[in-house]
């Protein structure tokens, strides 16, 4: 009985299976669905390649070791072993004697040495003892205490004896700023000029605004940029101090120390910190700079070695104390008779200068190389 109800099933199942096909196959097919394509993955943007590290290259000249004598500058004795001085910095980066390459003492010994063909600065210290010259340099965990350290010893970047009338005086000033400013209105005894030592009177100085030192300027050369024709402001050349001895209306000062005659209109700045920079990092500016030669201090010609020149960027475009930049000349015309036409020449590099002191719109750099006399107008960019 179990045997033939099996049968039963086994039939009942086979006949559904055969009905399920045929419905199967007397349905129509299925319409395919045409799918639209997808479109292929945009390709990444190619990304603009990154400008390359300057690479240091070395003097073929270069000597096997040098002393430092007082009155050298890094920028000299970089000079010495490389062909652009201002990357020192990246020599000296990373070596474990120096942790402040700008601390450089006379008597150090300096060498140059290749790791995995980079070269490395090395500095010996022969007047210290072999433990203390190992210990200077190591980070050590101290108790508040006062230590001193001869800063002043240390060498400088540059000349500072060149740029130092510059870092405090004179400086860049606005309209704005000089007509706001208070006034010498005259002079003691009625004279009409004074210097050193005696006394004026001045008006503007307010109780908001009194200060108890003062610097006297006088307009001088206004600063306008050749390519655009903006006013950059003007130099505000300095004749004088001077000290508020009572104030008033007018007040009075007494000229403490002078540069040239103290005249009548002849405006009062406050005097301030006059403590300036002496420590720089010659450096090149992270980004692409362009800019010209404005003026020449002491100068009516061409601008040589170690002259101060005004350029027509600051703040504003980015330029700081150490930035170096490379000076390049406009190449001449010449006459093509072959084709009857004039030629320009391509530019030259004709020097380098580098930033000592910058305001919003001007700032101040120093000649470091030439090559041939540098003129107004010549082009500075990135080195």
């Amino acid at each position: 009985m179990v045997t033939k109800f099996r049968s039963t099933l086994q039939l009942s199942g086979a006949a559904a299976t055969l009905l399920l096909l045929s419905a199967c196959a007397s349905s129509p097919p299925p319409q395919e669905v045409a799918e639209e394509p997808t479109p292929p993955p945009a390709a990444p943007a190619a990304e603009a390649p990154a400008a390359p590290a300057p690479t240091v290259e070395v003097r073929r000249d270069y000597p096997e070791s040098y002393t430092v004598v007082r009155g050298d500058t890094l920028w000299d004795i970089s000079a010495r072993f490389l062909k652009n001085p201002w990357m020192w910095p990246q020599v000296w980066h990373g070596n474990p004697q120096v942790e402040n390459p700008h601390l450089i003492y006379p008597g150090d010994v300096l060498r140059l040495y290749f790791i995995d063909g980079k070269p490395v600065m090395r500095v010996e210290r022969p007047y210290l003892p072999d433990e203390m010259a190992g210990r200077e340099y190591r980070t050590e965990r101290m108790s508040p205490r006062i230590r001193e350290q001869p800063l002043d010893a240390a060498i400088s970047a540059i000349d500072l004896d060149t740029i130092r009338p510059f870092l405090s005086r004179p400086r860049v000033s606005t309209d704005a700023e000089l007509s706001a400013a208070p006034y010498i209105m005259a002079h003691d005894d009625n004279r009409l000029i004074s210097g050193s030592g005696f006394r004026v009177f001045a008006r503007g100085i307010d109780e908001d605004n009194m200060h108890g030192d003062y610097v006297i300027v006088r307009r001088g050369e206004r600063y306008i940029d050749p390519l655009t024709g903006e006013d950059l402001g003007f130099e505000a050349m300095h004749v004088g101090d001077a000290r508020l001895l009572e104030h008033g209306d007018p007040s009075t000062l007494r000229v403490s120390s002078s540069t040239r005659e103290v005249l009548n209109g002849d405006r009062l700045l406050p005097r301030g910190d006059e403590r300036f920079q002496h420590r720089y990092l010659p450096r090149s500016p992270s980004e692409p700079v362009e800019g010209q030669i404005l003026s020449v201090f002491d100068s009516l010609a061409k601008i040589g070695q170690h002259r101060v020149v005004a350029l027509n960027m600051g703040q504003r475009e980015g330029i700081e104390p150490g930035h170096v930049l490379a000076v390049y000349q406009q190449g001449a015309s010449v006459r093509d008779n072959i084709a009857n036409e004039t030629v320009q020449l391509p530019e030259e590099r004709a020097g380098v200068v580098m930033v000592f002191r910058s305001f919003e719109r001007v700032s101040y750099a120093l000649v470091m190389q030439t090559t041939k006399p540098l003129a107004l107008h010549d082009k500075v960019v990135n080195p």
